[in-house]
Protein backbone atom coordinates (compact mmCIF):
# COMPACT_ATOMS: atom_id res chain seq x y z
CA UNK A 1 0.00 0.00 0.00
CA UNK A 2 3.00 2.42 0.36
CA UNK A 3 4.63 1.78 -3.15
CA UNK A 4 1.03 2.78 -4.55
CA UNK A 5 0.74 5.83 -2.40
CA UNK A 6 4.16 6.67 -3.20
CA UNK A 7 4.16 5.94 -7.22
CA UNK A 8 0.64 8.28 -7.01
CA UNK A 9 2.32 11.38 -5.05
CA UNK A 10 5.51 10.80 -8.12
CA UNK A 11 3.08 10.69 -11.15
CA UNK A 12 2.78 14.82 -11.47
CA UNK A 13 6.49 15.34 -11.74
CA UNK A 14 6.56 13.17 -14.90
CA UNK A 15 3.85 15.32 -16.42
CA UNK A 16 5.45 17.94 -18.48
CA UNK A 17 3.36 21.44 -18.88
CA UNK A 18 4.19 24.26 -21.24
CA UNK A 19 4.87 27.41 -19.43
CA UNK A 20 3.13 29.85 -22.64
CA UNK A 21 -0.08 27.35 -22.48
CA UNK A 22 -1.35 25.57 -25.58
CA UNK A 23 -1.68 29.07 -27.73
CA UNK A 24 1.95 29.37 -29.02
CA UNK A 25 2.02 26.57 -30.80
CA UNK A 26 -1.03 27.63 -33.23
CA UNK A 27 1.45 31.17 -33.18
CA UNK A 28 3.76 29.71 -35.64
CA UNK A 29 1.58 27.94 -37.51
CA UNK A 30 -0.38 30.75 -38.59
CA UNK A 31 -1.59 32.31 -41.59
CA UNK A 32 -1.73 35.90 -41.79
CA UNK A 33 -4.55 37.30 -43.02
CA UNK A 34 -4.16 40.34 -45.18
CA UNK A 35 -4.79 43.81 -43.31
CA UNK A 36 -7.83 45.01 -44.06
CA UNK A 37 -7.44 49.20 -44.96
CA UNK A 38 -7.73 51.32 -41.99
CA UNK A 39 -10.29 54.40 -42.12
CA UNK A 40 -8.72 57.81 -42.57
CA UNK A 41 -10.77 59.26 -39.49
CA UNK A 42 -12.05 58.28 -36.56
CA UNK A 43 -16.31 57.36 -36.52
CA UNK A 44 -16.43 58.81 -33.07
CA UNK A 45 -16.52 62.39 -33.80
CA UNK A 46 -15.52 64.47 -31.05
CA UNK A 47 -13.71 62.53 -28.81
CA UNK A 48 -11.99 60.84 -31.64
CA UNK A 49 -11.15 64.13 -33.29
CA UNK A 50 -9.07 65.58 -30.08
CA UNK A 51 -7.45 61.84 -29.35
CA UNK A 52 -6.01 62.10 -33.00
CA UNK A 53 -4.67 65.78 -32.35
CA UNK A 54 -2.91 64.66 -29.14
CA UNK A 55 -1.57 61.01 -30.77
CA UNK A 56 -0.45 63.36 -33.69
CA UNK A 57 1.08 66.05 -31.69
CA UNK A 58 2.79 62.71 -29.35
CA UNK A 59 4.20 61.38 -32.46
CA UNK A 60 5.69 64.37 -34.72
CA UNK A 61 6.95 66.81 -31.44
CA UNK A 62 7.58 64.66 -28.53
CA UNK A 63 8.44 61.06 -30.36
CA UNK A 64 11.40 62.58 -32.32
CA UNK A 65 12.83 64.65 -29.13
CA UNK A 66 12.38 61.97 -26.60
CA UNK A 67 13.42 58.53 -29.21
CA UNK A 68 12.25 55.57 -29.89
CA UNK A 69 10.82 53.74 -27.10
CA UNK A 70 8.76 51.49 -28.39
CA UNK A 71 9.40 47.56 -28.24
CA UNK A 72 6.27 46.68 -30.65
CA UNK A 73 5.40 47.52 -34.66
CA UNK A 74 3.49 49.40 -35.45
CA UNK A 75 4.48 51.06 -31.92
CA UNK A 76 2.12 51.97 -29.51
CA UNK A 77 0.56 55.37 -30.35
CA UNK A 78 0.37 54.07 -34.44
CA UNK A 79 -2.09 50.93 -33.03
CA UNK A 80 -3.86 53.32 -30.78
CA UNK A 81 -4.07 55.15 -33.68
CA UNK A 82 -5.15 52.42 -36.04
CA UNK A 83 -7.77 51.11 -33.09
CA UNK A 84 -9.37 54.19 -32.82
CA UNK A 85 -10.10 54.58 -36.38
CA UNK A 86 -10.60 50.60 -36.80
CA UNK A 87 -13.38 49.92 -34.04
CA UNK A 88 -14.09 53.63 -32.87
CA UNK A 89 -12.75 55.55 -29.74
CA UNK A 90 -13.97 53.63 -26.73
CA UNK A 91 -12.48 50.22 -27.83
CA UNK A 92 -9.66 51.78 -29.50
CA UNK A 93 -8.93 53.81 -26.41
CA UNK A 94 -9.00 50.04 -24.27
CA UNK A 95 -7.29 48.45 -26.73
CA UNK A 96 -4.61 51.18 -27.14
CA UNK A 97 -4.23 50.81 -22.95
CA UNK A 98 -3.87 47.29 -22.81
CA UNK A 99 -0.92 47.44 -25.50
CA UNK A 100 0.60 50.01 -23.17
CA UNK A 101 0.33 47.69 -20.39
CA UNK A 102 2.43 45.00 -22.21
CA UNK A 103 4.83 47.29 -23.17
CA UNK A 104 8.22 45.86 -21.55
CA UNK A 105 11.39 44.57 -22.60
CA UNK A 106 9.98 40.75 -21.56
CA UNK A 107 10.18 37.79 -23.70
CA UNK A 108 7.78 37.74 -26.62
CA UNK A 109 6.56 33.99 -27.81
CA UNK A 110 5.13 35.21 -30.92
CA UNK A 111 6.33 36.67 -34.12
CA UNK A 112 9.36 38.75 -33.90
CA UNK A 113 11.49 41.23 -36.88
CA UNK A 114 14.70 42.51 -36.26
CA UNK A 115 14.93 45.99 -36.96
CA UNK A 116 17.79 46.41 -39.79
CA UNK A 117 18.00 50.10 -38.33
CA UNK A 118 19.09 49.61 -34.85
CA UNK A 119 19.35 46.04 -34.36
CA UNK A 120 16.76 45.37 -31.97
CA UNK A 121 14.42 42.34 -31.88
CA UNK A 122 10.59 43.85 -32.37
CA UNK A 123 7.29 42.77 -31.64
CA UNK A 124 4.84 42.13 -33.97
CA UNK A 125 1.52 43.00 -33.18
CA UNK A 126 -0.91 44.43 -35.69
CA UNK A 127 -4.43 45.44 -35.13
CA UNK A 128 -6.63 42.50 -35.36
Amino acid sequence: MKKFFFCISLAPSFVVADPWGKDADLCCRRVIAERRPVPKQCPTPFFGSMAEILIDFHQTIISPADGPRSHFLPSSSQYTLESMRTYGFYSGFLMGCDRLMRENSDPWVYRTKVDPASGKTMKIDPVP
